[in-house]
């Protein structure tokens, strides 16, 4: 995909206004890999307009393909989402938490404690009576009280 020497520009609900001229950033992308697949970026496009996706929250690691996207709904005339990229856990060299990185899986049997960590780390601090009561009182409680105006703005936090 041939990209143009302009400013692409959207205001992520957690970031903030981010603008990226994409023939600096990135240049040119693929969008049919040399194996036959779609690339991510035309593939991701293309499944959230056929589900009517409308809002679109991920990880802030992926918040510099956003430009592309919006690039591509443009050209393809597709609605753009509104975007909201949340920060992400990372590890000491930086990279986030996943099976790539080889993570420890979150285990289920800590219930409310390890949903509270988790959105204590959005910036929704939790009760301690939540956080030992049974898990629908922690979920009522997240549901009433989450406000994506309470997410940090940051990429990635290495916990200390």
């Amino acid at each position: 995909m041939r990209v143009p020497d302009r400013e692409i520009a959207f205001d992520d609900r957690v970031q903030g206004p981010v603008q990226q001229n994409l023939a600096r950033a990135v240049g040119d992308f693929i969008l049919l890999r040399a194996d036959g697949q779609y690339a991510y970026q035309l593939a991701v496009v293309v499944d959230d307009a056929t589900q009517g996706v409308n809002a679109v929250v991920r990880g802030v690691d992926l918040l510099e393909s956003t430009a592309r996207q919006i690039w591509l709904q443009q050209r393809l005339a597709l609605p753009t989402p509104t975007y909201a990229h949340l920060p992400v856990v990372t590890n000491a060299a930086g990279e986030k938490l996943s099976k790539q990185t080889r993570a420890a899986a979150v285990d289920a049997a800590g219930g409310s404690a390890v949903l509270a960590a988790a959105l204590h780390f959005l910036g929704h601090p939790v009760p301690q009576e939540v956080c030992s009561g049974p898990l629908h009182d922690f979920w009522r409680w997240a549901i009433a009280a989450w406000s994506m105006a309470r997410v940090p703005v940051q990429r990635g936090v290495f916990p200390g």
